[in-house]
């Protein structure tokens, strides 16, 4: 319970942490998931390229709360295992994120210049190392912004967490909002935490794109 005083702010502060965890330990793990289907997609290998390309498809074509939702409720009923509520928001979110996060990607590589490829093909690079070595650490000072503006977007899209009972930010509000009949103030609270979020985020971003940019003119 929420005593009814201005220690309410500090248990929604509180909240950070736990939108923190879902947030980036999503985007971590979409990160990782968006690179192998991106090269996959470029490696124009149509076997493995066709039903990739169907996932990211029908990824960004739904909303996320749809797919947590198919998660936390809708797998377990199929299944009769349950599955925890930060499992079935880390699932959901990390199926989301590795799908933008592999058309980011694809897109970045795409910008190289053809003629790195061609130099590589005709050293024999094999495609992967090709890929890790070469091209990603070209494409990844272009498609930065892209990518943080994919942790900002995670991070406030995190409280549909909400909707499952953990008690992120948003949750938090919603709980003091409703034992002190107002809703203004709480929401005010948990809006500037995400902002400081995002602003904090983009800061950092800003600092390692210019030495990206530095390192790779």
């Amino acid at each position: 319970m929420v005593n009814y005083d201005f220690q309410w702010v500090l248990y929604i502060v509180e909240g950070i942490t736990i939108t923190l965890q879902y947030s980036l330990t999503s985007v971590f793990i979409g990160f990782f998931l968006g690179i192998i289907f991106a090269f996959i997609i470029l490696s124009e290998n149509k076997v493995l390229s066709f039903p990739v390309k169907l996932y990211v498809s029908i990824i960004r074509g739904t909303p996320l709360l749809l797919q947590l939702s198919i998660v936390y409720f809708a797998v377990p009923a199929l299944t009769g295992y349950k599955i925890s509520a930060f499992a079935s928001g880390v699932i959901a979110f990390s199926i989301n994120s590795s799908a933008y996060i592999c058309d980011i990607i694809r897109a970045g590589v795409q910008a190289i210049d053809k003629g790195q490829f061609e130099a590589a093909r005709v050293l024999n690079i094999p495609y992967f190392f090709m890929m890790k070595d070469i091209i990603l650490p070209q494409a990844l000072k272009n498609i930065l912004p892209a990518l943080i503006n994919e942790v900002a977007g995670m991070i406030k899209e995190s409280s549909i967490i909400a909707i499952i009972g953990e008690a992120d930010l948003m949750r938090r509000a919603q709980v003091v909002a409703a034992e002190q009949y107002t809703y203004f103030a709480p929401l005010v609270v948990a809006g500037i935490c995400y902002y400081i979020l995002v602003i904090t985020l983009t800061y950092f971003a800003k600092i390692l794109e210019t030495r990206l940019h530095a390192k790779y003119k």
